[in-house]
């Protein structure tokens, strides 16, 4: 069977998808492992929310019939984890993969002490998860040939790994008291603790974009930022950034503001059409920011 990228598919002869995938990131990394041993179906569109998208009805029987679900796992996909849990509890085997990628929680603002689902920024961890998406398919998906999928899993590994030593060489041409990010929500923390960041503060002071700052959460982030002479505010691409710009209008520096990919995978805007591509453009454009660039 052919590996496909779009929701809505089906595998030849009108069967159900082998492997439904909850995000187009993990789905990305989940057709790399994959390959062509079964089919794969991802809910989410490039260029959305992951803490607000949807399933359609059709979608959710999807769910329901997979072989196996790959999802996050730690709260990201908000509006489509009841249809998850439905599967569990008939009995639909799911992969948690967040669950198994050495979670860590987040440290300040309003999502304090919850668990950060934002894992993938952390491309060493990312290689961890490869090498468990692989063996639940081989466990749970009928027809895969387990040694081809291995295969295909070592082999992606390897490129995350290259990934991560390349993320490393950018980084080290940032010193390490300018290594500070400022975000449009808590989103990199993964990336900062792996890299030596500081995370200075969000525009939206939570993990999840459903979130709104007030202003006193404004007031406090223009304080940090003057305090510490951040450069840059990243701000998600898939999302307005209107909050950020007026922040940086405000701060009275010269503060630019910079779209990351930071949560979804892009076909409108080039440098993100992977989760490889996605991690190196965001890498070199946080560099240049931080450069001024």
């Amino acid at each position: 069977m052919l590996a496909t990228a779009a929701a809505g598919c089906t595998a030849p002869g009108g069967s159900a998808p082998g492997v439904v995938v909850t995000t187009d990131i993990l789905g990305d990394v989940t057709r790399a492992v994959v390959g062509g041993e079964a089919e794969v179906t991802v809910l989410m569109k490039p260029d959305s929310d992951p803490h607000s998208f949807g399933v359609s009805a059709q979608e959710a029987a999807r769910i329901e019939a997979a072989d196996l679900i790959v999802y996050n796992g730690l709260g990201l996909e908000e509006g489509v984890l009841r249809n998850v849990e439905a599967a569990r509890r008939a009995g639909v085997p799911a992969l948690a993969v967040g669950e198994r990628a050495d979670p860590i929680t987040f440290t300040a603002d309003e999502t304090a002490g919850q668990p950060d689902p934002h894992f993938w920024t952390d491309p060493a961890r990312m290689a961890r998860a490869v090498d468990v998406i692989a063996e639940q398919v081989v466990a749970h998906v009928d027809g895969v040939d387990a040694a081809a999928v291995r295969a295909a899993a070592a082999a992606y590994r390897r490129q995350v790994e290259q990934l991560d030593a390349w993320v490393g060489q950018q980084v080290a041409t940032v010193p390490a008291e300018a290594r500070r990010l400022v975000t449009n929500h808590h989103v990199f923390g993964y990336f900062a603790r792996r890299y030596g960041f500081e995370v200075v503060g969000a525009v939206i002071p939570s993990g999840t974009t459903l979130a709104s700052p007030s202003a006193s959460d404004l007031k406090s982030l223009r304080d940090a930022i003057r305090r510490t002479g951040v450069k840059a505010i990243f701000a998600d691409s898939s999302q307005p950034d209107r909050l950020a710009q007026v922040l940086a209008s405000e701060v009275g520096v010269d503060v630019e503001v910079v779209p990351l990919f930071s949560e979804s995978l892009s076909r409108r805007m080039p440098g993100a059409a992977t989760y490889l591509e996605m991690v190196r453009s965001n890498t070199k454009a946080i560099i240049d920011g931080l450069h001024g660039r």
